[in-house]
């Protein structure tokens, strides 16, 4: 009995389903580790089509699953890569599907060398920010510098490969400003000696360099660190003097680089750059003067050759001066025969005006002649004229008062038949437009259409009634027909809707007949005026 107790007992203790245990663990893990840091190498990442990252985080000992959420991707400052140590900061939660945990990650870091890379690649962004990379401030290297400027350590064997490479290749002046190339104090060294050269001035006591060298010999990334320095790149993007940055081996990177004009992957390689080789200059030079001196011999053989086909096609000066002569003696021919036919004809024009001149005494007795015709135009003129004003004096004072009389009433007369004959014209057209009027005003008036068949009902002052509500039950009215007007009594009212009809008024006997008249035209502004509308 005890047996069965036991295991009735077991029956009913509660369970969990996967799914709910599942939840608890999530739970209980996302609220523990809602915040987490951790630093490890990255393995195997792995970037799905959806977008999503997965990668696992591993130390020496354990390994932790991550993932990275695709929205999460683009705000990444470092993207993971094998091997890389990084420090991930994130959440802690649980995957039910394969009954483990793993980190959410929203951002990475990288851990010891790896944050000193983090540090140049931000420092490196910014200065690009500021335009300090733009291949548009790069500055020509000059091709023959006579004097260079070394920025670099006086005691180390990189000064000593550059001035025997340049002594090698082609001998210039050389002036080395010596610097600490690593550690605390090296990159202000390393400015002050940039800024020092581009402030010495062009005609001082020092030659001013044409081209500057910045020189160290390799190492790790701590020891080249003074070339990554703010204060040095700065320095080398505001000089005026063109710069050539020699750090490290081919392999190591500064933010100098960036920077500078020109980029030497060793300090060997920038003493090359800057001057050419002096055997190669003298080859060159050789090449271009064995050139010029051929360019030059055929240009005189050409110029010769030029010359004596130019002197075939020239004359003997004696026989063009001989041939311009002849030419010459030709012209002044031509000139004489044409001067003495120019004063023969002058000569016959001259003898011609001669024979049609007159004498004086004939000009004179011909213009008294005409001067007398005038005189007697002129007295016959003022003698008519004289008689014409003595006739018309004559006239006005022989006139009587009578006989001006009689042509003021002749004058009047004529006036007064041209205005009687004025008024019966504008009469008649008066008349003519009152006709108009009249047609037209009895076209329109009311009698027209009482002609028609229709009538007019008035009360018995003879105001129109226009609604059978406007007139009251044995109301007298007036009907007017075309031909007369008859008088009536109105019987009640009977609505038509009603499905009754309406009661004929009772007529009222005429005494007599009235003769038709036309009504006396009415002034406009009465305002009883029969109106049908």
């Amino acid at each position: 009995m005890e047996e069965g107790d036991q295991q009735n007992s077991g029956d009913n203790a509660p369970y969990l389903t996967i799914s709910e245990l599942s939840r608890a663990v999530k739970t209980t893990v996302e609220t523990a580790f809602e915040f987490v840091r951790v630093r490890a190498e990255i393995s195997r990442p792995n970037k799905a089509p959806s977008g999503h990252l997965y990668f696992t985080l591993k130390d020496d000992r354990s390994t932790l699953a991550a993932v990275c959420w695709k929205t999460m991707t683009a705000n990444l400052a470092v993207q993971p890569e094998e091997g890389l140590e990084v420090i991930a900061t994130g959440r802690l939660t649980t995957f039910a599907g394969q009954s483990k945990y793993q980190i959410v990650v929203s951002q990475i870091e990288i851990a010891g060398e790896g944050a000193l890379l983090k540090q140049l690649e931000d420092r490196r962004r910014m200065l690009a920010g500021e335009g300090l990379f733009d291949q548009e401030r790069k500055k020509k290297i000059p091709k023959m510098p006579t004097t260079i400027g070394v920025v670099t350590s006086p005691t180390g064997a990189v000064i000593r490969d550059i001035l025997h490479r340049l002594q090698d290749r082609f001998g210039v002046h050389v002036l080395v400003w010596g610097t600490l190339v690593q550690g605390r104090d090296a990159a202000a060294q390393v400015a002050a000696a940039i800024r020092g050269f581009d402030a010495m001035p062009e005609n001082g006591s020092l030659p001013r360099p044409d081209v500057l060298i910045i020189a160290r010999g390799g190492g790790a990334l701590e020891d080249l660190w003074a070339f990554n320095e703010e204060i040095v790149v700065r320095a080398v993007a505001e000089c005026r003097i063109p710069v050539i940055s020699a750090i490290g081996h081919e392999t190591d990177t500064t933010l100098i680089d960036f920077a500078a004009d020109l980029r030497a992957p060793t300090p060997t390689a920038a003493a090359e750059l800057a001057v050419p080789v002096k055997t190669d200059l003298a080859a060159y030079l050789s090449e271009v003067n064995a050139r010029l001196m051929r360019a030059t011999a055929r240009k005189l053989e050409n110029a010769g050759q030029q010359t004596a086909l130019a002197a075939r096609g020239l004359v003997d000066p004696a026989d063009l001066i001989q041939r311009r002569a002849q030419s010459l003696d030709y012209a002044l021919g031509g000139l004489f025969r044409g001067l003495d036919q120019w004063l023969s004809a002058r000569a016959l024009r001259l003898s011609g005006l001669a024979g049609r001149l007159q004498p004086p005494e004939t000009k004179l007795a011909e213009a008294a002649g005409r001067l007398s015709q005038i005189g007697q135009r002129f007295e016959q003129q003022f003698a008519t004229g004289l008689a014409n004003r003595q006739q018309r004096l004559d006239n006005l004072i022989l006139r009587s008062p009578e006989t001006k009389l009689a042509e003021a009433s002749g004058r009047l007369s004529q006036i007064g038949q041209r205005f009687e004959q004025h008024f019966v014209t504008s009469l008649a057209n008066r008349q003519q437009r009152l006709d108009n009027i009249s047609k037209l005003l009895d076209a329109n008036s009311f009698e027209r259409v009482l002609d028609r068949g229709f009538t007019l009902v008035t009360d018995a002052a003879g105001a129109p009634i226009k609604r059978a509500a406007a007139a009251p039950d044995q109301a007298n009215v007036m009907i007017r027909f075309a031909d007369g007007t008859r008088g009536a009594v109105l019987d009640a009212t009977t609505s038509a809707s009603a499905g009754g009809m309406a009661q004929p008024v009772k007529a009222i006997p005429n005494p007599g007949p009235k003769p038709v008249r036309k009504p006396a035209r009415k002034p406009a502004d009465d305002d009883r005026q029969d109106k049908l509308f």
